[in-house]
């Protein structure tokens, strides 16, 4: 295609993913459960009520953990909820803001009983981890604190940059992404849902340390390709595409084959990657397998729930992931991800 196109071709990332989609039995009821949850919560105006019910976080969280029982997913599907609702509520923010965003959701994942507030994000965030702690192993608790903190610290650099109208190089931008995906709090969650806590030297082993970053690398690239379009039009540039574009002087066109390039590659290292992990006995193997194939979970869910989500191809998802040819959205100069959000929101933090 021309470098002025005005459309590009989505990679064929469906063929290419060799895994089967599944769906937690439980899905349709607790996705339903949650977004009454958060929306009790959270102060969204009409409009952006009805881009929040048709993110369908739930059915994400049902493809990514399908085997977990109603009370696990229930918990992992208001944390999916509050995660978008978090990145829709920073993406505005300057990094001071984000910084108090930061403290009150970070406060009340450390201390949920102990920690109060009225901020919207804190009630939210001590009313899932409360239920999670519950049967919770220490190991993937302390995961998940920790990983959540990552997305923050990122989540505040992307701030920064975008106040001051800088595009990172491809090395910066990808070290970034990998925490302002949200994906490392999410793998936490696969231990959480399947009822393991994996020892430290499984977790920090080479072999699961790898498949995690394929995992990671798949799920951000690919939404990277999925979210362009939308991002292109409010001038976001915290994107691979555009960070590709811009440092590479690649075409739009070649800019998307380049990020797709990536998500092929992804999946053919997991797969190499999954045979080498290696043995530490039947007990702790049986729950390594269940986490490398939650991580595979995350792969395919991740990758069909794109095209159900109206968040990035609006209505037109199902006849995209076919025909896959987007039509570039006009710029319209602002960001607007239709979520209420204001500089330093006393409702959110």
């Amino acid at each position: 295609m021309p470098r002025t196109s005005r459309r590009f071709l989505l990679p064929d990332l469906v063929t290419h993913c060799p895994y089967p989609l599944r769906h937690n039995a439980d899905g349709a009821s607790v996705a339903r459960a949650s977004e009454s949850w958060l929306l009790a919560e959270a102060n969204f105006s009409p409009d952006c009520r009805v881009a929040f019910l048709g993110l369908r976080a739930g059915e994400l969280t049902a493809a990514c953990y399908p085997d977990a029982d109603a009370d696990h997913l229930q918990v992992a599907s208001d944390f999916m909820n509050f995660l978008f609702t978090l990145d829709d509520w920073s993406d505005e923010f300057s990094a001071e803001d984000t910084y108090g965003l930061a403290s009150c959701v970070m406060h009340a994942l450390i201390d949920p009983q102990g920690f109060q507030t009225d901020k919207a994000a804190g009630k939210l965030a001590k009313c899932f981890f409360s239920r999670y702690r519950r049967t919770a192993g220490p190991g993937c608790t302390s995961r998940f604190i920790e990983m959540m903190d990552l997305f923050f610290r990122a989540v505040a650099q992307q701030a920064n940059d975008r106040a001051q109208g800088d595009i990172p190089s491809l090395e910066e931008y990808i070290a970034l992404r990998w925490d302002t995906s949200g994906c490392k709090p999410c793998f936490a969650l696969i231990e959480y849902a399947a009822g393991i806590d994996l020892p430290e030297q499984v977790i920090s082993h080479p072999t699961i340390r790898a498949l995690e970053e394929a995992t990671n690398s798949f799920v951000t690239w690919s939404n990277d390709i999925f979210s362009y379009n939308v991002e292109q039009a409010r001038c976001d540039s915290h994107n691979m595409i555009a960070v590709v574009r811009h440092r590479h002087g690649l075409g739009l066109q070649e800019a998307v084959d380049y990020a797709g390039e990536l998500c092929k590659a992804s999946i053919d290292r997991f797969e190499h990657v999954r045979q080498l992990v290696p043995s530490w006995g039947p007990k702790i193997d049986r729950d390594v397998a269940a986490y490398v194939h939650g991580l595979q979970n995350w792969i395919v869910g991740s990758l069909h729930w794109s095209f159900e989500s109206t968040r990035y191809f609006g209505e037109e998802g199902a006849s995209i992931k076919k025909h896959r040819v987007v039509k570039l959205l006009p710029h319209h100069g602002v960001h607007c991800k239709c979520l209420h959000r204001r500089s330093r929101n006393p409702e959110v933090a």
